[in-house]
């Protein structure tokens, strides 16, 4: 029985060795690090689980996670240990030293491997929940206390230590006292035989567990003792002499009871392991699939494989979609040899099931059947595609007649052996049938045989079955582009070198340009003229327009690339020249700023000077107030011309856009409370006259203004309502029966203190305030005068912790300065 299970649902329609899969599934096995992993890779075989399929893809798509984040998880010790746990549940028995290590080494991963799943990190935590789940039965296990037991016994060699047990100790201190005892009398001896040339080596040695001393054979019977065996030249014998032979039978009962020590030891950690024979059977289980789902992992990462989209039998459009495919095997074989695989790119929908490929020998008609082949296995065996894309049907059957099915065993014909797997294929095949043929009505009489292949495609049509045929026979390219349902295809081949491009043109046929390939492999010019003569002027003309066709194509993808490249040309010199706008724009920003301030600077310095030299004070302070008056409007009809000369031009309202008018306001309604640009007081919009003029109210004076009067929208009538009705609801809601009239729509945004005492300032900004808010105004402006700063900071301090405003701000210095506060009321 195999660690991992079988996989489930294999399909059994399948022609692997035509195929190649047993080679891949062979070179996919080289990933794995353990045997386990080996064997179950070398074994796998499509699934027609859908479930199963998407499990083993997001399996592999977390390993990818793991791979990239560094996080190789160690199987050098990995094996099946079913056997040994078996045998370790048996009472009384015995688990080999070697065994004993393995199945410790194996717990110790195990052990490992659950703790990082535990708390893999929080950069990993979430990207590995199949992971997670595969080993959540791991968890409620702790291996830790076997590893610690065991590990502290066991040295690397898979002996046992010293310290294994105390009577161990006991019985090598013993033994190797008894060792020093026996080894000084047996240096006596020596020293005693050796005068009189009996020894043959002054050394000890043991023999059957016994210390011994080497003795010339024709000296034995002078050294009183046993012997032991002789050496293979027979000049040589090993005694023990009789002095020591008390002290060889205590060593040797010491032996004894260390091995039996020993035998006691690992019958101990024999139960131990036992107890945990079932966490440690299932962390193989997990440890040997997260082998298999690395190596898979491996094997996408370094051949830029995808997961694909595998659709179901009952999907409502299904498609066979591959960008871009590559053959894994011919491409490891390319790369050792420092060239690059062409990639293959086929499109079939559910109204186009069927593909016939033409074109020149070795021109890769055979590498396309199999490499789609290839993707569609892979992709049912939970192994990542070799592809940029790849949306694949669920298919029950793999079906192929590929190569040469010649069989001597069976008696039968290239072409006899061809038909009888033609009969086999045709019997099977279904709508979730992969159906693979290669030169399809082949090895016979051309114009039956192509009769024959234009018969068998008719039948893999009818059946709707996913087939993909190769041919020479022009009939096949007439019946592919006269039938519904059925797509040509083409193999590139270049004229001018006379070779293959390995290009897969779908749309199109090919031509066979078997007289150019043999040119091209050196065929007598002879022949080939010959053979150019016997063509038929109706083979002639069909190969004269496929090689134009062809032509054009080239042309036209020549002209596509061109076209392509200067798009992109256009689209670099558009963002250079919006980038160098934009700098000219900013530029023209800042220099524009830079003459408004020095306008400005010698405005005020000017106006300044002009009040200073006015001694009459009254005179002084009207000027004053005018030249106030004039800079701030300047700077507004300066702003106003920036906005519409600068902004709207970037913007785009110089071309129209009504909405790119930040200068001007949007929606202005009846109702609304504005503020009038020109003479600086707010009005009530009564109507709109026409598009650009309306009527407003300033108090009890009606007038009529343009739309460019209209500086700002202070409050909407119906946000007002909308707010008055808000706070009717909050008071109801709390008991209070409120009612609220209408607020002034004309007043003041300001308030004047100046002269009071901060606390009646304070009294008169709090009912200013209540009203302010209840009219909805967004701000206010306090006017307090600068005098000595207590009126300003009282003022600042208290209206800071006032429930109804935001944000308290210091006016610019022509709105007041520091003797006036700007104050933001919440909304």
């Amino acid at each position: 029985m195999s660690l991992l299970p079988p996989i489930p649902a294999p399909v059994t329609e399948l022609s692997q060795s035509a195929l190649g899969w047993d080679l891949l599934a062979d070179f996919l096995a080289s990933y794995a690090q353990s045997s386990v992993g080996r064997a179950w890779l070398s074994a796998a075989v499509p699934s027609g689980n859908p479930e199963w399929i998407e499990r083993q893809h997001t399996l592999v798509d977390e390993a990818r996670v793991l791979h990239t984040a560094g996080v190789r998880p160690a199987m050098g010790s990995l094996f099946d240990p079913t056997e040994a746990l078996a045998k370790a549940r048996l009472e009384g028995a015995v688990l080999e030293p070697e065994e004993i290590r393995q199945v410790v080494d194996l717990a110790e991963q195990t052990a490992a491997w659950a703790a990082f799943l535990r708390d893999p990190g929080d950069d990993l935590a979430e990207r590995l929940p199949a992971l997670r789940e595969a080993a959540a039965g791991l968890v409620g296990y702790d291996l830790h206390p076997l590893v610690e037991a065991v590990r502290a016994k066991l040295l690397p060699d898979g002996s046992l230590a010293d310290d294994a047990s105390p009577e161990l100790k006991r019985l090598r201190r013993e033994m190797e006292r008894q060792q020093r005892a026996i080894a000084y009398s047996l240096r006596g001896a020596l020293r005693r035989f050796a005068e009189g040339g009996t020894t043959q080596e002054d050394l000890i040695t043991i023999r059957g567990e016994r210390f011994v001393i080497p003795v010339k054979a024709e000296w034995k019977r002078r050294v009183p003792g046993v012997v032991h065996g002789a050496s293979s030249s027979g000049q040589t014998v090993y005694v023990e002499p009789l002095e020591t032979i008390e002290l060889n039978n205590e060593l040797v009962r010491l032996l004894e009871e260390e091995q039996a020590e020993i035998h006691r030891i690992y019958v101990a950690m024999t139960r131990q392991i036992g107890q945990y024979a079932a966490p440690i059977h299932a962390g193989a289980r997990v440890l040997a699939e997260l082998d298999t789902v690395m190596a898979r992992a491996r094997f996408a990462q370094e051949y830029n494989a995808v997961r694909p989209l595998l659709e179901h039998a009952h999907a409502a459009q299904p498609g066979l979609s591959l960008k871009a495919a590559r053959h894994p095997l011919l491409e490891r074989r390319l790369r050792a040899s420092g060239g690059a695989v062409v990639p293959v790119s086929v499109a079939l929908d559910d109204e186009h099931r069927q593909l016939i490929i033409s074109g020149p020998n070795t021109g890769g008609k055979t590498v396309t059947l199999k490499t789609l082949a290839l993707a569609a296995m892979m992709a049912q065996a939970g192994i990542p595609v070799c592809a940029e894309e790849a949306r694949l049907p669920l298919l029950t059957g793999f079906l192929a007649d590929i190569g040469d099915a010649q069989s001597i065993e069976q008696n039968l014909s290239t072409f006899s052996a061809h038909i009888v797997r033609l009969n086999k294929i045709a019997a099977e095949a279904g709508p979730a049938s992969l159906v693979l043929l290669d030169e399809l009505g082949s090895a016979t009489d051309p114009e039956e045989g192509a009769a024959l292949a234009v018969a068998i495609a008719e039948h893999f049509l009818r059946a709707r079955a996913w087939s993909i045929i190769s041919t020479h026979h022009t009939s096949l390219k007439i019946y592919a582009e006269t039938t519904p349902g059925v797509l040509n295809a083409a193999v590139g081949f270049d004229e001018q070198t006379l070779a293959p491009t390995y290009v897969l043109r779908q749309g199109v046929p090919g031509a066979s340009a078997g007289i150019n390939i043999a040119q091209r492999l050196g065929l007598e010019p002879a022949i080939v003229e010959a053979a150019r003569k016997r063509l038929s002027t109706q083979t002639l003309d069909i190969a004269r327009f496929l090689d134009k066709l062809h032509e054009q194509l080239r042309h036209l993808e020549a002209e596509r690339l061109r076209t392509q490249q200067l798009e992109g040309e256009l689209q670099r010199e558009r963002a250079r020249l919006e980038v160098e706008g934009l700098k000219e724009w900013r530029a023209k920003v800042r220099e524009l700023e830079q003459q408004l301030q020095s306008l400005i600077k010698d405005f005020e310095y000017q106006a300044r000077e002009t009040v200073k030299a006015i001694d009459d004070r009254a005179a002084q302070q009207k000027l004053s107030k005018e030249a106030e008056r004039r800079i701030a409007r300047l700077r507004r009809e300066f702003a106003e011309s920036f906005n519409s000369a600068v902004v709207a031009e970037h913007t785009g309202a110089s071309r129209g856009d009504a909405h790119a008018q930040p200068h001007l306001p949007q929606r202005v309604t009846a109702g609304d409370v504005v503020k009038l640009r020109s003479l600086g007081k707010t009005a009530t919009i009564q109507r709109q006259v026409d598009e650009r003029t309306y009527e407003v109210a300033i108090g009890p004076m009606k007038m009529r203004v343009s739309r460019d009067e209209i500086a700002e929208v202070l409050r909407g009538s119906a946000a007002a309502g909308e707010d008055r009705q808000a706070v009717r609801a909050r008071l109801r809601s709390k008991g209070v029966s409120v009612q609220m009239s209408d607020p002034d729509p004309v007043m003041s945004w300001e308030v004047n203190v100046i002269g009071r005492t901060a606390d009646e300032a304070q009294d008169e900004v709090e009912k200013f305030l209540d009203r302010a808010v209840m009219a909805g105004l967004p701000r206010i402006r306090v006017i307090h005068g600068t005098g000595m700063g207590v009126l300003r900071r009282t003022l600042r301090q208290w209206l800071q912790q006032h429930p109804h405003v935001s944000q308290v701000t210091e006016p610019p210095y022509n709105e007041g300065g520091s003797g006036a506060t700007i104050v933001e009321l919440r909304q």
